[in-house]
């Protein structure tokens, strides 16, 4: 483990306001009330966002690229709404820790986010790398951290806000720290209320009258486990949930914003890798963790199910995630590229990207992302087409078809077509048997969902 210089840390933020010092050394919140003169603001925070999923869950998407660098929504990427939340709250220093398959999206990090030298923040990648005193990869979320702990140290902030970069959620982090200085925790867990069938993914909170943690559990799946968190009714009604009878459960979300010191102690206190099933339950057990409750919309994008359905549910006219918000707008890559062209094709609760080209017959509640081209004669419901990077390939490869396009005459239902693939003449992705999962060449189904994985070719007439 990387050694912390917690007391050269702690001298050097005294300089600069520290909030805490080392609780061992003297009394803690008298040292609060001595040293905290004034709410911490958005620019002593720093944001880490942990950008380095492999997710295996979400095959055949991350064949070639991690979870946050997936496409989302037609245009953006995962990785863009954490960093577009940062922004939006103020928040920009910001670190995005990769480890798997990390060159799409160091692209579009490099592409899409351009820092002037004027404002004082930074997006700093940090991808894994090997050191004189440590060769391997990381191994959890919080071997991540713990492992780029160098880094963090040397940023003059007084509170690190960890993020995932695979969700999906609008969250204004300054009522986050606002909280935060109210009660002044060492952590605060952002949090939400969740069914019985939710809660057994998620880490679950127990929280009191002040809305501080009593008790937590990862992905509890006993009946004993989930009858202790459940939340009483006098609970729900004073955390805003009324009449549902479903949300007992407190959920997290994976957001967790510390106190500079806190984590630094922590993550020597505890040298096991993973913060919800390990570092986590340590703090509580420690306490003065308070939980953040967030009302709003949040998924976490962990399977092809979760990815379609947060996707399509984009198509419909109010939908809980908003992309049209210009107060906090989610980020993207410019692109170069025409409005799209649409010729006699009836298009229904769609959206349809720059670049598009679309000639068939119907397209309903689906996306077409940039440079689509829907050929003659197709019908499209219910999916999500992900575009291409260019329209023809600039060299000819084995990797990509020479044509990227849907030829004519298709028809895709419940379908997720990732980048830079053809599909010819007369294709019905249509899952006639009613498959629950399917490996194929070149076609999967997860969930349902059939999947056309990135380059692929399906011959004319193919059926599935």
């Amino acid at each position: 483990m990387i050694g912390i210089n917690l007391q050269k840390d702690i001298t050097y933020k005294r300089k600069t306001m520290a909030i805490v010092v080392d609780p061992g050394t003297i009394s803690k919140h008298k040292t609060i009330r001595k040293l905290q003169k004034q709410p911490v603001e958005m620019n002593r925070v720093a944001s880490i966002i942990l950008g380095g999923g492999q997710g295996t869950r979400l095959f055949p998407l991350t064949i070639t690229r991690c979870k946050p660098a997936i496409n989302f929504g037609g245009k953006y990427r995962l990785i863009d709404v954490p960093i577009s939340n940062a922004l939006n709250s103020g928040c920009d220093k910001i670190f995005i820790i990769t480890q798997f398959l990390s060159s799409s999206i160091h692209q579009h990090v490099f592409r899409t986010y351009h820092r002037d030298t004027f404002s004082g923040g930074f997006i700093e990648l940090l991808p894994a790398e090997q050191k004189p005193s440590d060769l391997g990869w990381f191994q959890g979320t919080a071997d991540a951290i713990r492992r780029n702990i160098d880094y963090f140290i040397e940023t003059p902030v007084d509170y690190f806000l960890i993020l995932s970069g695979d969700q999906l959620y609008n969250l204004d982090f300054r009522k986050m720290l606002s909280f935060a200085n109210e009660t002044d925790a060492d952590l605060v867990i952002a949090a939400l209320p969740v069914e019985e069938g939710e809660a057994k993914r998620m880490g679950l909170l127990k929280i009191d009258a002040h809305h501080f943690v009593r008790d937590f559990y990862e992905k509890p799946q006993e009946k004993r486990v989930l009858d202790r968190l459940k939340l009483s009714n006098t609970t729900l009604e004073r955390i805003g949930v009324f009449g549902d009878g479903k949300s007992q459960y407190l959920g997290s979300m994976g957001i967790y914003l510390f106190k500079r010191q806190a984590l630094l102690q922590l993550l020597q206190q505890d040298p096991r890798e993973d913060f919800g099933r390990h570092l986590i339950p340590t703090k509580v057990s420690q306490g003065n963790v308070a939980a953040y409750l967030h009302h709003g919309y949040w998924e976490d994008i962990g399977t092809i199910e979760s990815f379609y359905k947060a996707n399509i549910a984009l198509t419909q006219p109010d939908p809980r995630f908003n992309c049209y918000d210009e107060t906090n707008p989610i980020f993207a890559a410019q692109l170069t590229l025409p409005g799209p062209k649409i010729k006699n094709t009836h298009v229904s609760h769609s959206i349809i990207c720059e670049g598009a080209i679309i000639e068939g017959d119907e397209i309903t509640n689906s996306i077409l992302g940039p440079r689509s081209i829907i050929k003659t004669g197709c019908i499209i419901r219910d999916s999500y087409v992900i575009g291409n990077d260019f329209y023809t390939p600039p060299i000819a490869t084995p990797r990509l078809p020479e044509q990227l396009h849907i030829d004519e005459n298709c028809i895709i239902r419940n379908a997720i077509i990732d980048k830079h693939v053809r599909i010819g003449k007369g294709v019905q992705l249509i899952n006639k048997n009613k498959l629950s999962h399917y490996n194929g060449e070149n076609i999967f189904i997860r969930d349902g969902i059939i999947v056309v994985p990135r380059g692929a070719t399906l011959p004319d007439g193919f059926i599935l």
